[in-house]
């Protein structure tokens, strides 16, 4: 059963039950009510009329032969206007009437009580008069129409309820119907799927929820794709050179001197840096990448770093310095994790300086912080590629080879590896100008 309609049935259950419930609440109200405003004390008449039946009874040896012949008390009679009185068996049969009123009016008009005799019931004493009549017209007649009113009352109050309670289950449904719709859509693999938002209640924030996670979904999956497209594509090229020179060797059919294995062994090392780069960009996405920390200057990891790449940055010219404006810039790192971040930042610096620019590493320090950033005056990067600077395998200039650019996840892995550390990076730049990289590590 949907849930449209275990609303609406729920909903249903309990109008009626209400409306029935209402009914019967007014009918036992306005009935207690017209028992004590309209009640009419004859206790009197029925205690003197019925000690006269009961002695009748006793002195005609428990019989009620003749008792059709009495006289009543006129002065019981007159007291009211309109007086009858009829006297019935224990079965039911008339004995005795008086009055000008019909019998059958006087039984349902009338007011009854027992006759007894010798603690037992011997017979059944109605009594009627003008005024009682009026009383019990006027409350049968109330009752009934108060009666008939709220059972119309309710039975129109339940027909709208019912009508209501039908437009509020399409309502509250029909964002859950959509939001089902969207959901068998995305299982069926249509990633970027959106559900329309059309509430602001709880409904539309489960509906603006399931979009995030959508679209979330198909740039995991794009992201995947050009994953798999990108290393097919990184692969590709090493194995196609590899396997063109051992197919000339195999041409060539003589030994080969151990000069032409230098290519091979090139490609061979490409072949498993990217395989390492991937394994621990994987592991750092993952969070399960091992990090030896322990405390580290980072102004002497940088000297040093800075030592390692100077013999290139001093064939094209390129001065590298070095500030440090705090005395407290050891921080808990991984070193070795943190040199390649660095390293990666200072060779990409001097790669893409032209001669004679410059290369400044700053060390600042903040109240939770260690701020350093890697300036360089080269060629910059245009802003149309910054937003995509840190993905795998993406390249500013998609002409350059990868001999000169790397496997293009080098940033990558310097990003996963701050955000490992708990820290963060980020990268300006200006065409023609220089780039700037600012890391951030948590004491």
């Amino acid at each position: 059963m949907s849930i449209r309609r275990k609303l609406f049935l729920s909903m249903a259950a309990l109008i009626i039950g209400m409306g029935i419930m209402f009914s019967l609440i007014i009918k036992v109200v306005v009935v207690d009510i017209l028992d004590v405003v309209l009640k009419v004390d004859r206790s009197q008449e029925m205690k003197e009329l019925s000690n006269i039946f009961a002695y009748y009874y006793e002195t005609h040896h428990h019989s009620w032969n003749g008792i059709e012949h009495i006289h009543l008390d006129t002065a019981i009679i007159k007291r009211h206007e309109q007086v009858g009185v009829v006297l019935l068996s224990l079965e039911g049969e008339q004995l005795y009437a008086t009055g000008d009123i019909p019998a059958s009016w006087m039984i349902g008009l009338g007011i009854s009580t027992k006759v007894q005799a010798d603690g037992k019931t011997v017979a059944f004493l109605h009594y009627y008069d003008r005024e009682i009549g009026t009383m019990v017209k006027v409350r049968r007649g109330i009752t009934s129409s108060v009666t008939t009113l709220s059972l119309l009352s309710a039975a129109i109050l339940v027909l709208l309820s019912l009508f209501v309670a039908f437009w509020l289950s399409k309502r509250l449904t029909v964002p859950l119907e959509m939001l089902i719709t969207a959901i068998d859509r995305l299982g069926k693999g249509e990633f970027g799927v959106q559900a329309p938002v059309i509430t602001k209640d709880e409904y539309g924030k489960v509906a603006q929820t399931f979009n995030e996670m959508s679209k979330q979904l198909q740039q995991a999956e794009e992201v995947r794709r050009r994953l798999v497209a990108d290393v097919a594509h990184e692969l590709r090229t090493p194995l196609t050179i590899l396997r063109g020179k051992l197919d000339w060797f195999q041409q060539q059919r003589r030994p080969i001197d151990p000069e032409r294995l230098l290519p091979l062994q090139d490609e061979l090392i490409r072949l498993t840096r990217l395989v390492e780069d991937l394994h621990q960009l994987s592991l750092a996405e993952a969070g399960k990448l091992p990090l030896e920390r322990k405390p580290t200057n980072m102004e002497s990891l940088l000297q040093q770093l800075i030592e390692r790449v100077t013999p290139s940055a001093e064939e094209k010219n390129i001065c590298i310095h070095l500030t440090c404006s705090t005395n407290h810039a050891t921080i808990c790192v991984d070193p070795h994790r943190i040199t390649q971040v660095f390293l990666n930042l200072l060779v990409n610096a001097i790669r893409y300086t032209p001669e004679n620019g410059t290369v400044n590493v700053v060390i600042d320090e903040e109240p939770t912080l260690l701020q350093i950033s890697v300036s360089d005056t080269g060629i910059g990067i245009a802003p149309e590629h910054l937003p995509f600077l840190f993905e795998r395998f993406y390249r500013t200039d998609e002409a350059r080879t990868r001999n000169r650019g790397g496997t293009g996840l080098g940033l990558t892995i310097a990003k996963e590896f701050v955000l490992a550390h708990g820290g963060t990076i980020d990268v300006d730049s200006t065409p023609g100008q220089g780039t700037t990289f600012r890391i951030k590590l948590p004491r």
